[in-house]
């Protein structure tokens, strides 16, 4: 397990996340704070003082524009990672991460790359209780198989726990898998719908479009930063009680794996 100062991860999260607001800025792009980092902004003005990552999230048009034009508009050492653009990328929203950095997440989910920013495209979610009900069910189904097919089949031994991946890396590639998400999410055309969702936490983050507003600005650890306008809504329904803090042991870090914050990831993997 990594041994890390909190500040430092902070302020590496935090200098991708300014970038990305000049990014936004420049080219007209709609990004809002999100999740834990929403309420880190209404109840610290930064991080939760425990958090060791960042999320923000983005319409889907504005998703898209941006993974187009990353490599163009983002400054070094800053990339953005998604699986538009890498058949290995094993999640199902992106990153934009520093490569100057190199962080492994997990052991079991080898995963090489540097520390990040999560990126969340938001997607329209049908109308009616079967359809959606139909609608998250596949995505859960394939957002499964992602996992099985990335992890490491061993993880638990090689007994019948390694059975279920090893069937499940013979029927789906990652790529495959991948092009199922993402046509899935586009079939529900994000400027139509009156319903949205990142698809991260299921059908409890569903919400009305017009509760994400207009991008208003938060203070977030002594500079500006875009949030959802209508936070108390958003934050209710995601969290309950968002204000009250969490009990000594739900106050968690990810505990990475391995996080070297001075070298670039391509340097490790280059030693591998």
């Amino acid at each position: 397990m990594a041994n890390y100062d909190i500040h430092q991860v902070h302020q590496a999260i935090l200098g991708i996340c300014k970038a990305l607001d000049r990014v936004c800025a420049d080219h007209n792009l709609t990004y809002y704070l999100w999740a834990g980092s929403m309420i880190g902004a209404v109840r610290h003005h930064g991080f939760i003082p425990w958090d060791d990552d960042m999320d923000i999230a983005m319409p889907r048009p504005d998703y898209d524009k941006l993974i187009a034009h990353c490599a163009e508009w983002l400054p070094e050492p800053y990339e953005m990672v998604c699986a538009e653009d890498d058949a290995t990328y094993p999640l199902p929203f992106a990153k934009i991460q520093d490569a100057s950095t190199t962080l492994i997440e997990r052991a079991h989910l080898r995963y090489l790359g540097g520390i990040y920013l999560d990126v969340f495209p938001i997607d329209g979610v049908p109308d009616g209780r079967v359809r959606r009900l139909i609608h998250f069910g596949r995505y859960e189904y394939y957002k499964r198989l992602l996992y099985l097919v990335h992890r490491d089949p061993y993880k638990h031994g090689h007994g019948p726990s390694c059975w279920v991946p090893l069937i499940v890396r013979r029927l789906y590639t990652m790529n495959g898998l991948q092009r199922k998400i993402r046509h899935l999410l586009h079939s529900c055309n994000y400027g139509q719908s009156r319903w949205v969702a990142d698809y991260d936490d299921g059908r409890k983050g569903t919400m009305l479009k017009e509760i994400l507003g207009k991008p208003t600005d938060y203070q977030f650890e002594g500079c500006v930063l875009k949030g959802v306008e209508h936070y108390d809504e958003y934050l209710t329904n995601k969290y309950g009680d968002y204000m009250k803090l969490p009990d000594a042991r739900h106050q968690r870090q990810h505990n990475f794996h391995y996080l070297d914050l001075n070298h670039p990831y391509r340097s490790y993997r280059d030693k591998e």
